[in-house]
């Protein structure tokens, strides 16, 4: 065990760099200092973290471009019709400007209600429990209010991973180099790592899971693998972990590599 902890923190310490962010909508977070706009734009961008990442990132990047004044102060201060009337047309893959104007209603109802999606969340959560779970899925309840909003929010009430939800969470709880945080009080031992079939694939080759199913129970398994090595942040290795397949300078071949815990030198030629 003790050997596989110094290769995650090795891969922490390694790769969980800013400067491996892009391309991530995470990259999108640094531009707003006010806790109250980056929720809202960690929402968004975690939302539509589906598909091409290309993709992902010229569409928050558009979705972002239209509220200028920020994404709180665009959401508080116009209704349902301006909203239907900024996206108008609006589409991606999936997603119609219905659901993302029922997302936006969504947010502002809950605005209203609790001041900021912090507050919101807090509301559920339950310093007593294992893991966010029963908060996370009261809260993916309160954005599907109207249930018009299925590709941007699964359905709680199933085995889903929640993935986009549990990578918002880790965005605005966590803070280091790369996740910004803003949310002080959830415990970060309490996340869940975000799954999808990528960190599904990476968790098998390391051992975290053998489950098949890429579901809310593998999710937690992988997690509490990860806490055997980092018991108070175990998914502080989520980010250097997915750089591995994500960005085009690091495959997965290149992973097992990175197990030794130095490099080899290479003796010096003789003259």
């Amino acid at each position: 065990m003790q050997k596989d902890k110094a290769f995650f923190d090795r891969l922490y310490k390694r790769f969980n760099k800013r400067g491996l962010v892009t391309p991530d909508p995470l990259q999108f977070l640094y531009a707003y200092p006010d806790v109250k706009d980056r929720e809202i734009a960690a929402l968004l961008g975690a939302c539509f973290a589906y598909g091409n990442v290309k993709q992902i990132i010229k569409n928050v990047d558009n979705l972002l471009a239209a509220m200028p004044s920020g994404p709180h102060t665009f959401i508080t201060q116009h209704n349902t019709g301006d909203f239907r009337k900024t996206f108008s047309g609006f589409k991606y893959r999936f997603t119609t400007a219905q659901e993302l104007c029922a997302l936006l209603v969504n947010i502002k109802h809950i605005l209203e209600q609790y001041g900021t999606l912090e507050g919101c969340f807090l509301h559920y959560y339950k310093k007593e429990e294992e893991s966010v779970l029963p908060a996370l899925r009261a809260f993916a309840g309160q954005l599907r209010r109207g249930g018009k909003i299925s590709s941007l929010v699964p359905d709680p009430a199933k085995n889903s991973a929640l993935k986009r939800l549990n990578l918002f969470l880790r965005w605005m709880v966590r803070q280091d180099e790369v996740d910004p945080g803003g949310w002080g009080q959830v415990s970060p031992a309490k996340l869940i790592v975000p799954l999808d079939v990528h960190m599904h694939r990476l968790g098998l080759m390391l051992g975290l899971t053998a489950r098949k199913q890429a579901d809310m129970k593998t999710a937690l398994e992988i997690t509490r693998s990860l806490a055997r090595f980092c018991p108070n942040d175990p998914v502080k290795y989520d980010f250097c972990l997915t750089r591995f397949g994500i960005r085009d300078d690091m495959s997965y071949n290149d992973l097992p590599s990175a197990r030794r815990a130095k490099p080899r030198r290479k003796t010096p030629a003789k003259r």
